[in-house]
């Protein structure tokens, strides 16, 4: 039986879409699910020590945001914008998008007085080019965009650009743990944003544990489902990475519940648990092409936390399937719960509030 994509819609005031961040990352609401009892609470994120136990494990994407929007000039006069997406292979060649792409075909270049010059090298029928760039200093444009470079915000988020929303975005949209050695996100692992150092050191010393993966995440975590069955629908691929440590908490036995943070970090364990039945001798890198929807089931996840979702996404999918693994009830019950997060006016998306799936 197939899904229509309608049944993952649903209305969302406009005014609900957060467009900053909480003053305080740890004060955002976490509206908190108990999939047996089938109810619901109201709480802040900095309750979260009083609701896990000793022994969870918190396995969190620990990917770092790339400031990867980078403003040029072609050298005829006119704008560019340029927002690097993955290397390309040798140093300082990178895939891209460009705007505008029409006036920056192969062999097109533009540049950033005193930072950059870019060639365009190719195109892939997507769109998406292949750019190298070359610096006056010697540095890499990893280096060039830390310095000069913008947040690639998610559309909905509107912004001016100014100085102090820079700023801003460049501190809050970034998880407190985000390794600077994995600097490979377009775009945040947002449920890890209401976490505070203050916060992980409550929640380690009542006896939770930490494991790190890294997920490449991708502006196609954003591409809403525009096929009429969700099964019609081509689910975006992200590299992630799976230390050997890592591995070895996915499988240990007992009563320790195993909490993704975010649905990115979902991906890779699932992913990897389709592919593995025991740790690794090694780190595991590959490719995460699932699409969770219901009636799908979970082998590595117990418990979830993630933030409230667009209409008609797949992460939205994933959350239905989430709340009710192997069947359909969780499509109606999602719906039910974010009617009810807009009714209490919880605030939605990437610097919204979050929601604890036990």
């Amino acid at each position: 039986m197939s899904l229509r994509t309608e049944l993952f819609d649903y209305t969302l005031p406009e005014r609900l879409i957060a467009q900053t961040p909480a003053p305080c990352r740890d004060q955002s609401r976490l509206l908190v699910v108990d999939r047996r009892a089938h109810t619901v609470a109201h709480h802040v994120f900095a309750d979260l020590p009083n609701l896990l136990r000793a022994g969870d494990i918190l396995f969190r994407n620990n990917a770092a945001v790339l400031p990867a929007r980078l403003l040029a000039q072609r050298p005829g006069g006119g704008q560019v914008e340029c927002l690097l997406l993955r290397p390309a292979g040798p140093e300082n060649q990178w895939w891209c998008l460009l705007r505008p792409g029409r006036k920056l075909s192969p062999g097109a270049t533009f540049l950033r007085a005193g930072a950059f010059t870019a060639t365009v090298l190719g195109k892939e029928d997507d769109g998406v080019a292949r750019v190298a760039f070359n610096t006056p200093r010697g540095e890499t444009i990893v280096a060039v965009a830390n310095r000069l470079g913008e947040v690639p915000l998610p559309p909905y988020i509107l912004r001016h650009h100014t100085a102090e929303e820079r700023r801003l975005d460049l501190e809050r949209y970034q998880t407190v743990y985000a390794d600077r050695a994995h600097q490979v996100a377009v775009a945040a692992p947002t449920a890890g944003l209401h976490f505070t150092p203050d916060l992980l050191a409550r929640l380690a010393a009542g006896g939770v544990r930490f494991a790190d993966v890294t997920l490449h995440v991708g502006l196609g975590t954003f591409r809403p489902i525009a096929t009429d069955t969700v099964e019609k629908h081509a689910i975006h691929r992200e590299t992630y990475e799976l230390p050997v440590e890592t591995q070895r908490q996915l499988f240990i036995a007992g009563g320790n519940r195993r909490i993704a943070v975010g649905t990115t970090t979902v991906r890779s364990v699932e992913d990897f648990l389709l592919r593995h039945a025991a740790p690794l001798d090694g780190p595991h890198v590959s490719e995460a092409d699932l699409f969770v929807y219901p009636p799908c089931r979970f082998r590595g996840v117990d418990a979830l936390i993630t933030n409230f979702h667009q209409p008609r996404s797949t992460l939205l999918c994933l959350v239905a399937a989430f709340l009710a693994p192997g069947s359909l009830d969780g499509i109606a019950w999602v719906k039910e719960i974010y009617a009810e997060a807009v009714a209490r006016e919880y605030r939605f998306f990437s610097y919204g509030d979050a929601m604890l799936i036990l």
